[in-house]
Formats: C-alpha cells, sequence, structure tokens
C-alpha cells in the first residue's frame, strides 16, 4: 500500500489543509523538510496566473502501460518497449526512495539531478523521479564540471543520479556536494532494474496538476542560468497542445538528435511521440551523415518526423552539397524526404530565409517554423497543413493567449489574439512591442528567485518573455531579444535578425550575428561579427555597398568583424552580451 502522501504531498495552497492531510510519518524524517515549508511561502509571492484548463493532468509516464510492447525508444543498444521503460523506471524509483531513505512515490518534490545520455536511460531516470515523487533536474553531459555543480547546488538537488557512461563525473561531483548519488546499469541492461516487489505509482486516481515535475535551466544567453520550475499540469499542456496541432500518432517515428535539457529536445522531440506510442530514434549526439542515413534509410522504422535548430539544418545542407549533389541522388533524397517524412520544424533559433529556401530545394519540405521558450512551452506556430510564413513564427497555438504591448505609459496593447482569432488595435498594425503570453503551459516559478518571478509577470497571469514582436500579414514575427537584439541607432529601433536574414543571403558569408556596438555618437551602431565561406573575401566598404541595395539605409551595418566561427551553444544560440564583453569590453 501506499503512503496517504501519495494522495496529498502537493496540495500547496492551504498550509493548513495540506498538513493535516498529509501522513507526517512519512516526511517528518525528510532531512530537507524545509522544501515543504519553503514552497508555501514561494507560492505566497507567485503572481496570479491565468485559469488553467479542468482536465485532469496525469504525469507522461501514467500512458506507458497501455503501449506494452510496442517500441518507445531505439538506440545504440537496441530497441526498448513501453512496457520495459516502464518496469525499469519503476524499480529506479524503488532505488531512488531507498537512497533518500522515503516510500515509494513520497519524496513530496524534492530534486533530484539527473545526468544520462540521448538513450533509454533518460526516459527511465526521468520517470524513475517522477515515480518517486521528486522533481526532476536534467544536466547537460556536455557542460563542464563548474555549470552541473552550479545547478546542482543551485536546484537544493537531493540526490545525483546517473548513467553510466557518465560515472566518472557524477561519482566525484557527488562526492565533492556530499550528496547521494545512484548509477544505472549500462543501457543494455536497464532491465536489472527491474523490481518484483509488487509497487506500483497511483498515477489514474489523482491529479497531478500543481505536483512539480521539472527544473529546466535557461540557456543563459542574457544572464546567469536560472532553474524553471515546470508542474506535471504545464508540461502535460504543452504536450497535448502540440499532439493535437502538429497531429502526432502512434505511427509516427522521430529521428532524436537534440540535447535533453532544454524543452525543445524535453517536450517536443520526446515526452509528445511518447505520449501517443510512437517510437523515438534516439542519436547520442548529432552527426550530419548519420542524420542524413536515418532520414533516407529504408530500414523500419522509417522516419516520418524530424526536428532541428537552425544550425542542424545548415550542417546538413553542407553535408549535402558535398556528397549528394549527383542527379541520381538528389532526386532520391527529394522523393524520399517528400514521400515518408511527414513534418520538418526549425526551432530554438531564428531560421535565416536562404536556409529555409535551400532545404525546401533539397527535402521538398517547408520547414515548420514556431516559437517558445523554457518558460512557456511552444506558444505560436506555423500551421500543419497551410501556407507558412517564411520568417514568421505563425499564430498562438490551441490554449495560449498572446498579447504584443507597447513600451508606453499606457502599456497600450497593439494586439491580443489566440487560436481563434487575433484583434488588432486600429492603426497598429506592424507596430512593435514586449510579447506577453498567458497560459496553462506557462511556468510556476524561477527556483529559489521570487523576486525575478514576480517581475517577470504583469497582471493576471501575463508571463513577460523579453522579446520583441510584431503583428503583420496576419501573423506574428519575432524581431528579437529586446535586452541584445533591439539595437538602437540615432532614433531607429533595429532588428538585429531582420539584418542577420539579410546579410545570410550574401554569397561570401556563412554565419553572422548582429550587435548593437555602443558608440557615442548613434547611441548603438550596427555591427556585423561574420564568418566567412572558404576562400572568401569581404570589406566593409563592400559590404555597405551590397546591403545598401537590399535593405533600409538604417540597418546598414556600419561595423564590420571577421572571425574564424559564429560561436553559439547546442540549441544554436549566440550569447550576444558575450561577444560585446569581448569585442567592446
Amino acid at each position: 500500500m501506499l503512503s496517504r502522501c501519495v494522495v496529498a504531498r502537493f496540495s500547496l495552497k492551504w498550509r493548513c489543509y495540506w498538513e493535516s492531510s498529509v501522513d507526517l510519518n512519512c516526511w517528518s524524517s525528510h532531512p530537507r523538510r524545509w522544501f515543504l515549508v519553503n514552497a508555501v511561502q514561494r507560492r505566497a509571492h507567485t503572481p496570479t496566473r491565468a485559469p488553467s484548463s479542468r482536465i485532469t493532468r496525469k504525469p507522461a509516464f501514467a500512458r506507458a502501460p497501455a503501449f506494452g510492447e510496442r517500441t518507445a525508444v531505439m538506440d545504440s543498444s537496441g530497441s526498448h518497449s513501453y512496457k520495459q521503460l516502464y518496469a525499469s523506471s519503476l524499480g529506479l524509483a524503488g532505488r531512488i526512495n531507498a537512497a533518500l531513505h522515503s516510500d515509494l512515490g513520497c519524496l513530496e518534490g524534492r530534486p533530484i539531478s539527473f545526468l544520462c545520455a540521448n538513450d533509454a536511460s533518460y526516459t527511465v531516470a526521468q520517470w524513475a523521479i517522477w515515480m518517486s515523487g521528486g522533481t526532476a533536474v536534467p544536466l547537460y553531459k556536455k557542460h563542464p564540471a563548474s555549470e552541473l555543480e552550479y545547478i546542482i547546488r543551485d536546484s537544493h538537488s537531493a540526490l545525483l543520479v546517473a548513467g553510466q557512461p557518465f560515472a566518472e563525473i557524477s561519482e566525484p561531483l557527488a562526492q565533492r556536494l556530499s550528496l547521494p548519488y545512484l548509477t544505472l546499469p549500462p543501457t543494455s541492461k536497464l532491465d536489472t532494474l527491474n523490481s518484483n516487489d509488487g509497487q506500483d505509482v497511483d498515477a489514474a486516481s489523482t491529479d497531478w496538476t500543481e505536483r512539480p515535475a521539472m527544473i529546466i535551466y535557461t540557456s543563459g544567453t542574457t544572464g546567469r542560468p536560472k532553474g524553471v520550475l515546470h508542474t506535471h499540469g504545464s508540461i502535460q499542456a504543452m504536450v497535448r497542445c502540440l499532439v493535437s496541432e502538429w497531429a502526432w500518432s502512434r505511427d509516427d517515428v522521430i529521428l532524436h538528435t537534440l540535447p535533453l535539457h532544454h524543452v525543445h529536445g524535453i517536450v517536443n522531440k520526446l515526452l509528445c511521440p511518447l505520449w501517443v506510442g510512437a517510437t523515438c530514434v534516439m542519436l547520442p549526439d548529432f552527426h550530419p551523415q548519420k542524420v542524413w542515413e536515418m532520414l533516407l534509410s529504408s530500414k523500419a522504422p522509417a522516419v516520418t518526423v524530424f526536428m532541428a535548430v537552425p544550425t542542424i539544418y545548415s550542417k546538413l545542407i553542407h553535408y549535402y552539397d558535398q556528397h549528394l549533389t549527383q542527379p541520381h541522388v538528389k532526386d532520391f533524397v527529394r522523393a524520399v524526404c517528400k514521400e515518408k517524412i511527414r513534418l520538418m520544424v526549425s526551432g530554438s533559433a531564428a531560421l535565416p530565409l536562404p536556409t529555409l529556401q535551400r532545404w525546401q530545394e533539397i527535402t521538398g519540405h517547408t520547414l515548420l517554423e514556431r516559437y517558445g521558450m523554457t518558460e512557456i512551452g511552444m506558444a505560436l506556430s506555423n500551421p500543419l497543413k497551410g501556407p507558412r510564413v517564411p520568417g514568421a513564427v505563425g499564430s498562438p497555438l490551441p490554449g495560449v493567449e498572446v498579447r504584443i504591448v507597447m513600451e508606453n505609459m499606457n502599456n497600450t496593447i497593439i494586439v491580443e489574439g489566440n487560436h481563434r482569432e487575433n484583434q488588432l488595435r486600429p492603426g497598429l498594425e506592424g507596430k512593435e512591442g514586449e510579447l506577453l503570453v498567458r497560459g496553462p503551459s506557462v511556468f510556476k516559478e524561477y527556483w529559489n528567485k521570487p523576486q525575478d518571478t514576480i517581475a517577470s509577470f504583469a497582471d493576471d497571469g501575463w508571463f513577460k518573455t523579453g522579446d520583441t514582436a510584431v503583428f503583420k500579414d496576419g501573423v506574428y514575427w519575432i524581431m528579437g531579444r529586446t535586452s541584445v537584439d533591439i539595437i538602437k541607432s540615432g532614433g531607429y529601433k533595429i532588428s538585429a535578425l531582420e539584418v542577420e536574414r539579410h546579410l545570410l543571403a550574401h554569397p561570401d558569408i556563412m554565419d553572422v550575428a548582429v550587435l548593437g556596438a555602443p558608440d557615442d555618437t548613434w547611441g548603438q551602431k550596427v555591427t556585423a561579427v561574420v564568418q566567412l565561406k572558404e576562400g572568401h573575401n569581404l570589406t566593409l566598404p563592400d559590404l555597405k555597398t551590397w546591403a545598401r541595395e537590399r535593405m533600409a539605409s538604417s540597418a546598414v551595418p556600419t561595423g564590420l568583424l571577421v572571425v574564424e566561427q559564429i560561436p553559439r551553444n547546442q540549441m544554436g544560440k549566440v550569447n550576444k552580451k558575450d561577444l560585446l564583453r569581448h569585442f567592446f569590453p
């Protein structure tokens, strides 16, 4: 039998209700009992949210038993069925609870960090943490030890779980932090975790909506990474929305190549397919040749869905141009991609128009662009069926409300929209403002940062994204991060992303990042940091001459810096604050 705390452990709305409902014997012995009290205190500082859907929310693993022997994950160790993953997760959950001296499911949301490869071990660790009653904190294998330590400390993790390849990293780290840790068996032997004690998790009769599920750390492109706390309710809202809008089905097979410490890789590419009984083919790392082989393979299961960041598409195009341009091969590539793959998506960074156009030439697919953030999941998307506007991010997804608010004394609302309609204030089409988002997928709070949480919300639960957006031609456009992508020069507001889109069409430029360099006369000046194609040269006068024919005079770069490579993180994002500090200390 499970303790009564399984039913009541996350009722945080009223302290008196909580303390009278929870089996005190279950939690009073916890060494970090303060987590429960702090959770109540944090909630008191949390801004009002929009009312969430009344749909009862279940944890992501709850549907797995119904899919039985269907293949959930294929990785380098072989195939793993839903039944196998569920059993292994349940066994690991028992070990997690034993390590923390708790009954199964009674961890009361205590954070647990886990470091796993892109394979079945990730899903087992994630599900096990949820089954144990914990909050999952995903770590990234390519982060330096100092970054891993920061996340573990900042999240107040009670335990570290690591896959076999990372034992050499995790064990010394855990010892240094005086933290208990568990090392998973090799992925091919995950079934050794299976438990025969007959215990299971009550995922059917209770509502998991308000229970904390994950603390996902931001990419840190505009500041120190912050922990974003999502509940099972907000995660399931993301999943249900995308499953509906992008027509996920159990017949889908997705090729997974992205890191698993951000929403794109965690929700869009893993939890969505596992929610409907589809199959995830997981590669340990991104290699252009391997991805092309998998996309074009005639072996079952054939890939039907592919999602990536713009830099991945650029690298795939580069490999194609080097190795796959023979006439009969080109025809084969286009035919296979067009006939067998139903959906290709780009996100996490702005998609350059030349990349979209070239990919369309190669595969016959117009990449579906969408917009999301760690804090909100996906908010805007071009349609699955229907015209997709290059450079735009479409319209609000089901359940999502958006606003664009002008930065003035009255915070004038330029446009407000949802999945059904958009209401534009007359005369303000094309005017820029900050994008605000509201809905059940919005996060609960910044972990241990109540002031940051309060500052990030406007009235009535509207989350302030910090992105500048425009509504025109019936769709939404993201102009960039207000803090780094909106350049104020000589009285003009210039979108660095728009300038980048133009410059990427230059025949000599491979990659570019546009900065607002400090300038005593103009405030900021448009400065292009460029990576040139091999064997090519470019001077600022030549760039100006080319640009004047293609963009407004105020947007023409007045500075040029040539580098060997533009530094981007694994999600394809550039830390422009770091670039500014480097070039303009």
